[in-house]
């Protein structure tokens, strides 16, 4: 079976009754609007019973209602426009407190990644990172900063660093053009998902470089190509996606490298503190 909700409800509409059609509707013209109802007030928006919606629930393969709504907020996540992202924002978070419910809600996406890291899949992660030829580090439009922090960090500690810029798909490629089975690539892609960093993970493998992919779900576009998939839950924050938690997974993987090669990096610090003294890098106030 499909692992989308969309493609679950194409696999089965020739079997659905009136209702179950009314509610495949809904989900994929309106999954803005029902992303976050009850069973109860989905049943109303389509005109069925809450029962009906139930069981539309589980004949799609879901575990009851709080799994299939999962499902629908993954659909809305990957296809909503800005303008649908700020309008669905609005009715989460309501008239109350705004900075309040914005940070409780990043509080609680980093317990979920925490709860739910593959920790030998974290490990392991950092193994390829620490024995690689060459490191090459990418994301787009949202995820780009993710990047540029993961590189800025890699860089005070490796030489072996090459951020590739998210330019033409053409461009892309022939920054990664020598790339090969020793080395590799650290993906980054949140939705919407960027169509160059499919093409940039599936170049990477067909390379037979090894590729670490950070993303929010393992149906991601990006996952089937991940020799390590790191997961980190993400969300709409109005038109912009909340990156707290890939964040926190990056300052783990630094600590962890850090911890690894502490001798090393201790005394590279060391030569670039001179280096930082000598053409006062930084303010001495």
């Amino acid at each position: 079976m499909a692992n989308g909700i969309a493609d679950r409800i194409k696999d089965y509409y020739p079997s659905f009754s009136k209702g179950q059609k009314k509610l495949s509707a809904a989900i994929l013209n309106d999954y803005d609007k029902v992303v976050y109802m009850t069973a109860s007030k989905l049943g109303r928006f389509v005109g069925v019973s809450e029962s009906t919606v139930v069981r539309f629930a589980n004949q799609l393969g879901y575990d009851g209602y709080s799994d299939f709504q999962k499902a629908i907020q993954e659909l809305v996540r990957t296809k909503l426009t800005p303008n649908q992202r700020i309008d669905v924002t609005k009715k989460r978070i309501g008239h109350g407190d705004i900075l309040t419910n914005v940070i409780e809600s990043d509080i609680a996406k980093i317990r979920t990644t925490f709860d739910n890291m593959d920790r030998n899949e974290f490990h392991a992660a950092c193994n390829a990172i620490l024995s690689a030829k060459r490191i090459y580090i990418m994301g787009a439009r949202s995820s780009e900063p993710l990047a540029m922090v993961l590189k800025y960090n890699l860089s005070l500690i490796f030489d072996n660093i090459t951020l590739v810029a998210p330019k033409s798909t053409a461009e892309v490629f022939e920054q990664m053009f020598t790339i090969g089975e020793n080395d590799l690539l650290i993906a980054f892609s949140f939705p919407r998902y960027s169509s160059k960093m499919v093409n940039a993970v599936k170049f990477a493998r067909q390379n037979k470089a090894k590729v670490i992919v950070f993303t929010d779900s393992p149906n991601s576009p990006l996952a089937e190509f991940a020799s390590y998939l790191l997961i980190a839950q993400s969300d709409m924050a109005s038109f912009m996606d909340s990156l707290v938690a890939p964040i926190s997974i990056i300052n783990a993987i630094i600590v962890e490298i850090t911890t690894r090669r502490e001798a090393l990096i201790r005394d590279r610090f060391d030569r670039l503190e001179k280096i930082w003294d000598e053409y006062d890098v930084y303010t001495k106030k």
